[in-house]
């Protein structure tokens, strides 16, 4: 299978840079899946999973949390995202404390603003532990 360049940037500075044969994410539209040769694009990713398969064939997950992903004429993949984190560098307690609070914060929302947060950042912990394999999804 051949190989494109995948390249996450977030605020906090780049992620991953590698060549890959595919990758997998969440989309305002359902799931994609891009690999080498895939017609130009651009798309709005939704808070969710993303998959990688390396050009070594090993497999990473990472939580994505929104952003942007285009794919270049020139076979580079690039995704511009809010947050990404690699399964293997999410705390796995932690990403369940905060499943815990943003239920609960759901649970007691007095306003649609805070229905939103909340559901936001249920939806950023089901992610984070869906990477690492600790939840279903």
């Amino acid at each position: 299978m051949s190989a494109f360049r995948l390249e996450i940037v977030t605020p906090a500075g780049t992620v991953f840079s590698s060549d890959v044969e595919s990758v997998t994410a969440q989309t305002l539209d359902g799931q994609i899946g891009v690999l080498a040769g895939h017609i130009p694009l651009v798309t709005v990713l939704e808070t969710g999973v993303m998959r990688v398969r390396t050009a070594e064939k090993e497999e990473v997950r990472l939580a994505v949390s929104g952003g942007f992903m285009e794919m270049s004429s020139d076979n580079k993949l690039t995704v511009l995202a809010q947050t990404a984190e690699r399964a293997e560098e999410i705390d796995v307690e932690r990403a369940l404390s905060a499943k815990q609070r943003a239920e609960e914060r759901l649970a007691a929302a007095a306003d649609s603003v805070d229905i939103k947060r909340a559901e936001a950042a249920l939806r950023r912990a089901k992610a984070r532990l869906q990477a690492t394999g600790a939840e279903d999804p």
